[in-house]
């Protein structure tokens, strides 16, 4: 009978199969993060129907953002709009600026007023807005409807 001799490791053959673990484990890694970056978003989210909240909880004269959909919700005497935060000049995701009371692009500078109006800037039209629906109380806004407008008309507002 042969009898098997456990033979150690060199040094030069540990450092090997070290550095080949590790380049293993990174590509493991790399594959991980490509596929949930690929992996499309299943669930809620921008593009379908989205909660904002209760009507009671937007005061009148009011611009809340609203992050799980990508846009504004403004409040006036007239009733709501939901109004999509890209501007319609370059795309640019457009603040609320509440000290001064109206949309800035930090792009390249158009401004808006609490329902989408061009006042300033390069910006060829109205911020787009959402339909937004009332239920019992609750304001609904169906993301997968942006619909683009020449200018502001008091029917695109959401009686509240």
């Amino acid at each position: 009978m042969s009898e098997k001799t456990n033979k150690p490791l060199s040094r030069s053959q540990f450092l090997g199969i070290a550095w080949a673990g590790s380049i293993a484990l990174i590509f493991a890694q790399a594959a991980v993060a490509l596929l949930k970056f690929i992996k499309p978003v299943s669930s809620g989210g921008f593009g379908g129907s989205i909660y904002a909240g209760l009507i009671d909880e937007f005061a009148i004269k009011s611009v809340n953002r609203i992050l799980a959909g990508r846009f504004y919700i403004s409040r006036t005497e007239n009733g709501v709009i939901a109004l999509w935060q890209k501007c319609t000049h370059l795309g640019c995701a457009v603040p609320w600026v509440e000290e001064e009371g109206q949309f800035h692009c930090p792009c390249h500078g158009s401004l808006y007023n609490q329902v989408g109006e061009v006042i300033g800037g390069p910006a060829p039209r109205p911020l787009d807005f959402f339909p937004v629906e009332i239920k019992s109380g609750e304001v609904w806004v169906d993301t997968s409807h942006p619909t683009e407008r020449a200018k502001y008309l008091p029917e695109q507002m959401t009686g509240a």
